[in-house]
C-alpha cells in the first residue's frame, strides 16, 4: 500500500511538473514568457479548496461519480504499470475505460459544449486502432503481454525501438493526441471551451487535473519502458523531459485540426506505419 502511495504521489507530482515543462516549451517557442514551470501543479491544487457549484442541468450521480471514476481509473494504471509491470492489455482496458468516461463526463452536464464535446470523443476513438496494434506487434515480437517480461526482453535482445519502430510512432502518435494543445484535441477545441470540462468545477476540477497529470506520467512511462528497454530513474526522468519538449514543440508549431481532418490524418498515418511493420515482420527485417 505505501508503494502504491508512493508511486501515485510521484506521477501526480511528475505529471503536473511535465505538463508545466510542455506549456512553457510552447510558450518560449511562440515567443511568450509563458508561466513557470510548477504552474500547473499549483494551479491543480488550488482547485481542491475551490467553492464547488452545480449547473441545474446536471445528472448529479453521474456528473460528481464521473470525476472520481477517472481519478481511479489513472490510479489502477500506476498500479499495473509502475508498480507491479502487470500485463499491457490491463493498461490498454484502463484506457479503453478512459475513452467512456471522456464521453460520459461531457454528457452528464447538459452543457451543449460538453455534449458536443463527447460526440467528438466517439468519432475520436477510431484513431486508438493504432494503439492496439502497437500492443499486438509487441506481442508478435517478444511473445508476451506482460510488462516485467518485456523488459526482460529488452534487455537480453535490445530495445523494441530499433526492431519495430514504426510500432513505437504509432504509440508516440497516442502520447501527441493526449498532450495538451494538440493538432488532434478535438475533444477540446476552443470552440467548445474546455470540452467535456467546461462545467466541471472547484475541487470536481481539482480532480480532474490530478488524472490529467497521472495520465501524462502513465503514458509516458509506458512508452518508455515498452520500447526503451530497462530505464533507471535517470533515464526514465530524461526520456519523459524529452517527450513532453518534443510535444510542446509539435504542438506550439501545428495548427488544430478539424474534427474530420484530426480523425483521417491519425487513420492514414496509423495505417502507413501498420502496414510497414506488417511488412518489417514478414520480410525478417524484425527478427
Amino acid at each position: 500500500m505505501a508503494e502504491i502511495l508512493i508511486q501515485v504521489i510521484i506521477a501526480f507530482l511528475g505529471g503536473s511538473l511535465l505538463l508545466g515543462l510542455h506549456r512553457k516549451v510552447m510558450a518560449r517557442v511562440q515567443k511568450r514568457p509563458g508561466p513557470p514551470i510548477v504552474q500547473q501543479l499549483i494551479h491543480s491544487l488550488k482547485f481542491f479548496f475551490k467553492e464547488t457549484a452545480f449547473p441545474k442541468t446536471v445528472s448529479k450521480v453521474f456528473y460528481i461519480g464521473i470525476v472520481f471514476i477517472l481519478a481511479l481509473i489513472w490510479i489502477v494504471g500506476v498500479i499495473v504499470g509502475p508498480v507491479a509491470h502487470d500485463s499491457l492489455l490491463i493498461l490498454f482496458g484502463v484506457y479503453a475505460v478512459y475513452k467512456i468516461v471522456e464521453h460520459n463526463s461531457g454528457s452528464s452536464s447538459g452543457s451543449p459544449y460538453g455534449k458536443l464535446s463527447c460526440v467528438r470523443a466517439v468519432l475520436s476513438a477510431a484513431t486508438e486502432l493504432p494503439l492496439f496494434a502497437a500492443i499486438v506487434f509487441v506481442y508478435l515480437v517478444t511473445g508476451t503481454m506482460n510488462i516485467g517480461e518485456i523488459i526482460t526482453y529488452q534487455s537480453v535482445h535490445g530495445p523494441l525501438i530499433y526492431s519495430i519502430p514504426l510500432a513505437a510512432l504509432m504509440f508516440f502518435m497516442l502520447i501527441i493526441t493526449k498532450s495538451p494543445y494538440s493538432p488532434f484535441a478535438i475533444t477540446k477545441d476552443k470552440v467548445l471551451i474546455s470540452g467535456f470540462e467546461t462545467e466541471h468545477f472547484g475541487f470536481l476540477r481539482g480532480f480532474m487535473l490530478f488524472s490529467e497529470a497521472i495520465a501524462w506520467y502513465v503514458l509516458l512511462w509506458v512508452f518508455l519502458t515498452i520500447f526503451f528497454g530497462p530505464l533507471n530513474a535517470v533515464g526514465y526522468l530524461i526520456g519523459m523531459i524529452v517527450i513532453s519538449f518534443v510535444t510542446g514543440f509539435i504542438n506550439a508549431t501545428t495548427p488544430l485540426l478539424s474534427p474530420n481532418h484530426s480523425v483521417m490524418t491519425q487513420i492514414t498515418l496509423g495505417a502507413i506505419c501498420f502496414f510497414g511493420t506488417v511488412l518489417m515482420i514478414f520480410t525478417g527485417v524484425v527478427a
